[in-house]
């Protein structure tokens, strides 16, 4: 979330029951509480894969060719609040990820959020399910979903933020297929922490020693997680990670990872006296993702994908994605023995992509937006290593 956007968290105790008639209220009054319908697939020419500057380039084919196997282990980690050309660009506050590690994965440079603020490209990579009201506003209030019925594709119509255990995840799915995931939140805490329903959200502005966001963990807004003793043992504070990555039985087949607020790029400078911003993040990073290299289980059948789930400029993208380019232009690097180092695709993606890319990795059925007509899934122009 923009720093700028919504900052009810201030008030003091006796300014809350205000707080939660404004928040019902611009819930209420808001227009556009619906899923955006899909639009058409990508056209042709969004489809090739070509050599980052200053790599050998490979010769060009009409069509790409699948490297053999898949992933088997899927590492996420979504970054916070920047523009793709911040980024990428040459002059990039971040040289870890947009040098050292770009020149090791495949640049997905037409990768999109799907909404503005935050909440909504979250809750996507997880459920398929659009923004409506309160997620566009980062749910400052813990409030249960009220549902007005139902649309294509998959999509629950209403406006809140905690989801009734009827509409599925992506946890859901992986669990009844026998596989195994974990969401690694840094510094929750204690396992599966979220507010007491109708409260107001005290996580939305870090504090000293406390720099977790609730609504940058998506699984904690939807009762098929929260109701069930997974929620305790699988969502976890990313200490956790370390021991988790020693051995491939040990590694979920999926590792979810949001950094605290400082070093996912959201907040700069820090509580904490750190710079903050792509700096942060980029030192985080630098830290922290060796090990996940260096592991067993990504050493064996891993893909990473680091992202960010929208852009600071609040700007949108080209139409013509199912479920909508509104959170802007991101990008997403993709790492893994699957991949060829140094490669870029430009094909058209956005956060269900990233769901459906998951799911078809997985063989689980592909969830709201992630099975709309037209959308791209992770093909050969990701899974290009020969």
């Amino acid at each position: 979330m923009s720093r700028n956007t919504f900052k009810i968290l201030g008030l003091d105790s006796a300014a809350r029951p205000a707080a939660l008639i404004l928040a019902a209220t611009l819930a209420v009054a808001a227009t556009a509480c619906e899923p955006t319908p899909p639009g058409g697939g990508p056209s042709p020419g969004q489809d090739k894969t070509t050599a980052a500057p200053g790599t050998p380039a490979t010769t060009p084919s009409a069509e790409p060719t699948q490297a053999q196997g898949k992933p088997g282990h899927v590492f996420v980690i979504n970054l916070e609040n920047h523009d793709y050309n911040d980024v990428w660009g040459a002059g990039s506050a971040a040289p870890y990820l947009s040098k050292t590690l770009r020149a090791e994965g495949v640049l997905l440079s037409q990768y999109y959020g799907i909404d503005h603020n935050s909440h909504p490209n979250y809750l996507a990579q997880i459920s398929g399910q659009g923004s409506n009201a309160m997620t566009r506003l980062d749910c400052p209030v813990y409030a249960k979903f009220k549902q007005t019925g139902t649309s294509e594709p998959g999509q629950v119509k209403g406006t809140g933020c905690v989801y009734p255990a009827s509409v599925p995840t992506l946890a859901g799915q992986l669990s009844s297929a026998g596989k195994t995931w974990k969401g690694y939140m840094e510094d929750m805490g204690a396992p599966c922490q979220h507010p007491e329903p109708g409260s107001i959200d005290d996580h939305h502005k870090a504090k000293v020693g406390d720099q977790y966001a609730t609504r940058h963990n998506p699984f904690v807004y939807f009762e098929e997680i929260t109701s069930s003793p997974e929620c305790q043992n699988n969502v976890v504070d990313y200490t956790h990670f370390a021991d988790d990555l020693k051995s491939t039985d040990t590694t979920p087949n999926l590792s979810y990872i949001t950094p605290n607020l400082c070093n996912d790029g959201h907040d700069s400078p820090c509580v904490d006296g750190n710079p903050g911003g792509l700096e942060s993040a980029d030192g985080w990073l630098q830290q922290q993702v060796p090990a996940i290299l260096d592991s067993p289980a990504y050493k064996q059948d891993g893909m990473l994908v680091i992202t960010f789930d929208e852009t600071e400029a609040k700007t949108s993208g080209p139409s013509g994605i199912p479920g909508g380019t509104a959170g802007g232009r991101v990008g997403a690097l993709v790492i893994s023995p699957f991949t060829k180092g140094g490669t870029t695709s430009d094909r058209m993606y956005n956060h269900y992509s990233l769901l459906a890319s998951i799911e078809d990795i997985f063989s689980v059925p592909r969830l709201g937006y992630a099975g709309a007509p037209g959308l791209n899934s992770f093909g050969p122009d990701v899974f290009n290593a020969l």
